[in-house]
């Protein structure tokens, strides 16, 4: 939709807030040149084999905390055993403000603290089933960024991965949190809409989405 006819923002479900538009093409252009770094290591982005031997066809890399299914480790055991890389502080105070837009509440966004950001890169066939965001030891809200071309977002409940669930689009720049009753529900992507994102951004095609969590886990050492 044009900037004359922005899209308005909705609240999905109670604690799941959709802002589109929330990232600057600054912001976006510095956030693909982020992630093409953390891309090239110390531990590259790949492919996520599952434990039933199934690959995401999502790729995948992590910074602060590794995930792997199902859990979280500051090595990545499962690719090339290296220390994640550090999870940089512009990028907590990026998601105290994207809370902050979402809830209105600057006192709880003051107290986030994201630790771990999931960096995934859809190409146009790319997509993600249902699933809830559940390894995490906290459950403060998830912060997710979206860049590059927009997707089908599906959000659905607490209960299920089935019925009752929602559909919208994701487009470049848009925001989604979601925390306090809909911070488990499930929710995926069925479809990337090839071709319609900008080049400005620095990403000529597919989609990132940078999903920033609090693991609510410390350092063994």
């Amino acid at each position: 939709m044009s900037a004359l006819f922005p899209r308005p923002r909705m609240e999905v479900a109670p604690g799941a807030v959709h802002v589109p538009g929330w990232l600057t093409p600054g912001q976006q252009r510095r956030l693909v040149a982020a992630c093409r770094a953390w891309a090239g290591g110390p531990v590259p982005i790949r492919h996520t084999r599952l434990p039933s031997g199934g690959v995401m066809s999502v790729r995948t890399v992590c910074v602060g905390w590794h995930w792997l299914p199902y859990r979280y480790s500051r090595t990545a055991d499962d690719v090339n055993g290296a220390r994640v890389a550090e999870f940089p502080e512009w990028l907590v105070e990026l998601g105290r403000r994207a809370l902050a837009e979402a809830y209105g509440d600057e006192a709880a966004a003051a107290g986030y603290t994201p630790d771990t950001a999931l960096i995934n890169f859809y190409d146009g066939q790319a997509t993600l089933g249902m699933h809830q965001d559940k390894d995490e030891k906290s459950s403060a809200p998830v912060v997710s960024l979206s860049i590059g071309d927009t997707c089908v977002f599906r959000v659905g409940n607490t209960a299920t991965r089935t019925r009752p669930y929602t559909d919208i689009e994701l487009a470049s720049g848009d925001l989604f949190v979601f925390g306090g009753p809909s911070r488990y529900v499930y929710h995926g992507v069925p479809r990337v809409l090839a071709g319609t994102g900008d080049p400005a951004t620095g990403l000529r095609t597919g989609r990132l989405n940078i999903t920033l969590r609090v693991t609510g886990l410390q350092d063994s050492s």
